[in-house]
């Protein structure tokens, strides 16, 4: 499926902008509106508004904390018009566990820009078959 070649490039500068805590690129990458849904083992979802992730990332920034791995791997790009939906695989560590983020993309006036997230722990590959289960009959 064809996408915009330009969503590729975007991608690398959130992870690349996200890890290393430039909190002012980071700035130009994320919608007014735009929140991160975390996805529990116990099927709850928290939601953190984008001024609490711009808020972390800072005050790490702040601390001195080391940059995170910039490890990721794009799954899958769909683009309808000016959306489009981005699957990464993504570990920010070598001492924690992956993770799958949905980026929920709006081209604006400004170009690309993440208007949401959606971050579910790794699929274990042994869980990973058909999302129905088998016919009856």
């Amino acid at each position: 499926m064809a996408y915009d070649p330009e969503i590729d490039g975007f991608i690398t500068n959130v992870v690349q902008f996200g890890s290393h805590y430039r909190i002012e690129d980071m700035e130009r990458l994320y919608t007014a509106d735009q929140s991160i849904l975390f996805v529990a083992a116990d099927q709850t979802v928290a939601r953190a508004p984008r001024e609490a992730m711009m808020a972390e990332f800072a005050a790490r920034g702040a601390a001195g904390d080391a940059p995170l791995s910039t490890e990721h791997k794009v799954l899958h790009i769909e683009q309808q018009g000016d959306h489009a939906t981005a699957i990464l695989y993504r570990r920010m560590s070598p001492n924690h566990p992956p993770a799958m983020y949905e980026l929920r993309l709006r081209k604006e006036q400004v170009g690309w820009q993440v208007a949401g997230e959606t971050v579910i722990a790794w699929p274990r590959a042994e869980d990973a078959e058909d999302f129905l289960p088998p016919r009856g009959r």
